[in-house]
This record gives structure tokens, sequence and C-alpha cells, in this order.
């Protein structure tokens, strides 16, 4: 049974999502789709538990690579793996009473089941070792996305659904474009057969397009600044359970596919010596942090002030990638995990005071402090978390992301980073003062306290923040050890 985890992840939430939609019955869906999430979540656990004895290979119906898909399992796939199918798992549990109000009750099945094919597909687009599949999982997370963004209660949903459509589309077809010129000049969509054979080729121009078209279409999936544009809607208009889920999985995963391209697939040789990728990437993520943070400051929702947050810390992953050292590269990792505790957590505060306030205008939030106290309480440490504030996660990785500038002496960077997180605590302080220190809205007044069955899962995520925050083996130790693999530098001791 062992043996059998890598393809266990897929095929149990594969399988589940038609079930589901046939059985129909909301409320028995429900909790067979929470079952399915947590047993999943078990699975990751236990794939990353057995990384200590080496990756994992499982040959699909037992073809041999290259002939045949390969999953593959090593620390930076089960990493994203355990978070994704984590959050996956908790915002479900999280989920019932916010998708009761947003989500009409005849589209509950294809909501769960929607779910499913989203965490499938960003499941396998970490797990599997064939390029094409890359694609076909994308794909499959991506259309499950358009879906669920579309459930939103108002007429906006569908528009944005439709917008991120359009542009992942292109994204889509980027990718697949770069995809097939790769296996025009190797003859095979293998990875690992595709990195052992691209050194005969990678002089070539074909390479060079691929290798372009390949890295913008991904830019698309991540909304690197300026290609960001169908986020803040998409964030905005979909039910909050949608958010919660995809703002904490969905980016981070293009991320990792990104540093698959860069590591596995093409060399940092390749991309950041005879390209000047590592300079064009640094520039992008830092204009990307500056003008998203400013854009968050101004804006009028909270769901869209996070939304343009999310544009700013893709950056900070990316200027750990472009840094090319084992810091710089941990720092990315460590930023994906942290990032998507932190925003995972803050986006579930912002549906409990969906659910009770009934609108997420800043100027509707004023005075909420005093009627919800606890769901306002974990916005504040969620936001410390966002910031950087020492004992929380965010504070790790931006802490090893500066050291490793200041390694590399990149001063004017280390300096615009710190820069930076003074624009978050604008942003934040924002929501804290018209929580705590405004006069009460008339929707305030008659709120209540959100549920306890939508508490309990924020303040697990919340706390989770803190927790690895001070606690930075486990998260950075991973992380540190997946930078490692990717930079070929021996494991030797373990994970420090």
């Amino acid at each position: 049974m062992i043996e059998q985890l890598p393809v266990l992840v897929i095929v149990i939430p594969l399988m589940a999502a038609p079930l589901f939609v046939l059985i129909g019955n909301r409320k028995l869906v429900l909790l067979l789709t929470q079952l399915v999430c947590w047993t999943v979540f078990g699975i990751t656990v236990s794939l990353l538990s057995r990384m200590q004895y080496g990756p994992i290979s499982y040959e699909l119906g037992g073809w041999p690579s290259p002939y045949g898909i390969v999953y593959s399992v090593d620390y930076l796939s089960a990493f994203v793996m355990l978070f994704v199918s984590g959050l996956a798992a908790i915002v479900i549990t999280y989920a019932p009473k916010s998708i009761d109000q947003e989500v009409h009750h005849s589209k509950h099945s294809l909501f769960y089941a929607s779910y499913l094919l989203c965490m499938t597909g960003l499941l396998g687009m970490c797990i599997t070792g064939d390029l094409f599949n890359v694609f076909v999982f994308l794909e499959i997370s991506s259309l499950s996305s358009y879906a669920l963004i579309s459930l939103g209660k108002t007429r906006r949903a569908p528009l944005a659904a439709l917008h991120y459509l359009i542009i992942g589309t292109v994204g889509a077809t980027f990718f697949l474009i770069g995809i097939g010129l790769l296996y025009q000049m190797t003859g095979t969509l293998n990875m690992a057969d595709i990195a052992s054979r691209l050194q005969a080729v990678e002089s070539s121009r074909t390479m060079l397009v691929a290798f372009a078209f390949m890295t913008v279409g991904l830019f698309i999936k991540m909304a690197v600044f300026p290609l960001h544009t169908w986020l803040p809607n998409a964030y905005t208009y979909a039910p909050s359970v949608v958010t919660c889920f995809i703002a904490a999985t969905a980016t981070k995963v293009s991320v990792y596919a990104f540093i698959r391209l860069i590591y596995v697939i093409f060399t940092p040789q390749f991309a950041f010596e005879r390209l000047p990728l590592d300079q064009a990437l640094m520039a992008f993520s830092l204009v990307g942090i500056f003008v998203a943070s400013t854009a968050a400051i101004y804006q009028t929702n909270i769901k869209r002030l996070l939304a343009y947050s999310s544009v700013a810390q893709i950056g900070y992953m990316l200027l750990g990638i472009s840094m090319s050292n084992v810091g710089g590269l941990t720092a990315g990792i460590s930023h994906m995990f942290n990032h998507a505790l932190i925003k995972g957590g803050l986006f579930m505060v912002v549906g409990c005071f969906a659910l009770r306030i009934g609108s997420l205008k800043l100027e509707d939030l004023r005075g909420a402090g005093k009627t919800m106290p606890l769901t306002s309480f974990a916005w504040v440490v969620g936001g410390l978390g966002l910031i950087g504030v020492p004992m929380t996660a965010g504070f790790v990785s931006k802490w090893l992301l500066l050291t490793s500038a200041l390694s590399l002496e990149l001063w004017p960077v280390a300096v615009l980073m710190l820069l930076s997180s003074l624009l978050a605590v604008v942003y934040i302080w924002r929501v804290v003062e018209i929580l705590y220190f405004s006069p009460a809205s008339h929707l305030a007044q008659t709120a209540k306290e959100a549920p306890m069955a939508m508490l309990i899962p924020t303040y697990i995520v919340i706390g989770s923040t803190i927790v690895f925050g001070c606690w930075t083996v486990y998260s950075a130790g991973i992380a540190q050890a997946a930078a490692k693999s990717l930079l070929g530098i021996s494991q030797a001791g373990g994970i420090q």
C-alpha cells in the first residue's frame, strides 16, 4: 500500500469529484469532500516523512521512464503538496456556513466536485515528472478555478471568471507552445530526460524561444507584475472559501513549476548566465512589490487589498529564486509556505467578516473590532505575519531573503526590501485602525462574532504562522533541503 501513495494522492480526489456530482446530496457530499481532503493530507504527510530515505518514483502502468509517465516525489514537491493539501483540508472544514450563504444550494455538489478537481490539478503539477502532464494538471486546476470563481453571489463573479479564463488560456497556450518546442528538439517529455538531452541543443534559437514561451506562460499563472490583471477581480468576486483556497495555493504551485523549469529542466547557467533572467526577475520583483503594495494601500475593499498584497508577495518569492544560491532559494521556497499560511488565514478572517457583516467594504467594517473581537484579533496576528514582524512566519522568510541579499552584496535590494515592508505596515494598519479606532458602522453594530466552526480553523491557520515563526527547523529546514537538492549540494547531516 505504501508504494501506491504517490498515485493515490491524485486518484482519490480525481475519482471522487464526478462521483459526488452523481450523489447530489449536499450534506453527504460535504462530509465526503472533507474526508477526501483530510485523507489526501495524511498521504502527503506520509510522503514527506519518507523523504529521509530519498526521493520516491512511481511508474504508472509499470512503464519505465522515459517511455511512461513517472510520478516523482522529492523534498520540494512533497513540501508543496503538504501545504496545498493541508490548506485544502482546513479550508473545506471551515467552509460550510460560508458556502451556505454565498453559493446557491442547488450548486453545492458542483462546488465540492470543482474544489476537489482544483486540488487534484495543483497536486498533480507537483508530483508528475512528465512535462505534458504538468500542462494537463495546470488546465484541470485552472478550469475548475474558473468554475469556482463564477459561483460568486454577485453578477461580477462570472465576468471575473471570464477575464481569468481569457488571460489564463493565453498563459496555458504559451506554456504548451514551449512544451511542443522542447519535444521537437529532444524527442521526450520526461523532465529528467529532457534535462539530460538539453545540453546538446541548448544553444539553438528554438530552446530560447521555448524557454521564453514557458516563462511568460507561468508568469501569467503566477500573476507576476505586470501580468497580474486577472487576479484582483478573481479574488474579490469569488466566494470567500474559493478565495481562501486559491489565494493560498494556486500561485504558489505555479511558482513551484517555475522553479522546476529553471533548476531541473533548464539550468541556472542557461537562465542566469547565458540569459540575464536573474536581473530581469530581480527588477520585475522589486517593481511589482512596490507597485502592488502601493495599490493595496488605496483599496476600499478588504478582499481587493489582500489581492494586491498577494501580487507583491509573489515578488519576494521570485527575488529569492533569482539569487540562485542556497540562501535565496531557501528563502523563496520558505516564503511559498509561509505566505500560503498567512494569506490563507487572512482570507479566512475576511470570510468571517463577510458572513456576519455582509459587506467587505472598509467603511462597513468600521468598529467591527468591538462586535467581532476574535475575528479582528486574528486579522492583527495575520497582518503582523504579512509585515514580517519577528516571531511570525513572514519574518523567517524575509530574514532569509535579506541575509542572502547581503551575502551577495546586493545592498540596494536589501534596502528596498526593508522599505517595502513599511508599505505592508500601512495597508495592514489601515484596516486595524478601521476595526478598532473608527466609529462603528450600522452593519458592524449589529454584527455577531463569527461561529466557532469558522473561528477554530481560522485560528489554526493564523496560529501556525506564530508556530512556524518560532519553530523554524521544520519549514525552513525542509526548504533548505529542497534548495540544496535543486542546486546539487549534498544533504550530509540531514535537515539543518
